[in-house]
């Protein structure tokens, strides 16, 4: 990898392929972006590996939102199960209970399905009632790799400030800056001591359009500056 780490969405062979020609370092894998994200088929993640060597880290989200009850955690280390053998790299997930704060349960219980593979905390950070309180019980949790945020439920451009404070914190290393990311934003966010960057709609023209390489390629020259 050159530069800082490029994360790209992922919905099928023809984006991740698209993807890799474009310079990105990794994928996250989904399904159904409507929904901003939910688990993919585990033939998706086999074809994916069989035509593109970018490491997947797939999404592991069974409906909105950012709960779980027992029942739809037994569904996700059933769908863990199947997605590692397909072919993931690792997986992203995370969840908040009824009262906003982090579902230490339900995300230790997907930890423990998914290990050793490592997993990327998601946006559900941003949308914790209490956002200092979310990043402290997640932050030393095992086999983390990133924390996917945008620093505000509205997108980076709002959450740059809860960024540069995560940062100063000492958590740039953990940070995977995504959610209405924009060309602007990058030059603040390499200076806080970011190196981890996630696109999706800044490549393609639409969700109805496949990844444009040639976006991903613009993205990656802007990363690698300085």
């Amino acid at each position: 990898m050159t530069g800082s780490l490029l994360e790209v969405i992922a919905l099928d062979v023809r984006d991740a392929v698209a993807a890799e020609r474009g310079g990105a370092d990794r994928l996250e894998v989904v399904a159904d972006m409507a929904a901003d994200g939910l688990t993919p088929a585990p033939e998706t993640v086999a074809a994916i590996a069989a035509e593109c060597a970018l490491p997947q880290m797939v999404m592991l989200r069974g409906e909105a939102g950012f709960t779980a009850d027992a029942e739809a955690l037994d569904r996700l280390r059933n769908d863990a199960k199947a997605l590692a053998q397909a072919g993931a790299a690792g997986f992203v997930f995370g969840f908040l209970d009824a009262d906003g704060a982090v579902d230490l349960a339900a995300t230790e219980a997907m930890i423990h399905a998914v290990s050793p593979l490592p997993w990327t905390f998601h946006r559900a950070v941003d949308y914790a009632a209490d956002t200092s309180a979310s990043w402290r019980a997640v932050r030393l949790l095992p086999n983390l790799a990133t924390v996917l945020t945008s620093g505000s439920p509205s997108g980076v451009g709002d959450g740059l400030p809860v960024l540069k404070a995560r940062c100063e914190a000492g958590d740039a290393g953990l940070v995977l800056a995504g959610g209405g990311l924009k060309p602007p934003h990058v030059r603040a966010l390499l200076d806080y001591g970011i190196r981890a960057f996630h696109v999706g709609s800044a490549v393609r023209t639409s969700w109805t359009e496949p990844v444009d390489p040639s976006l991903v390629a613009r993205w990656r020259s802007l990363l690698d500056r300085d």
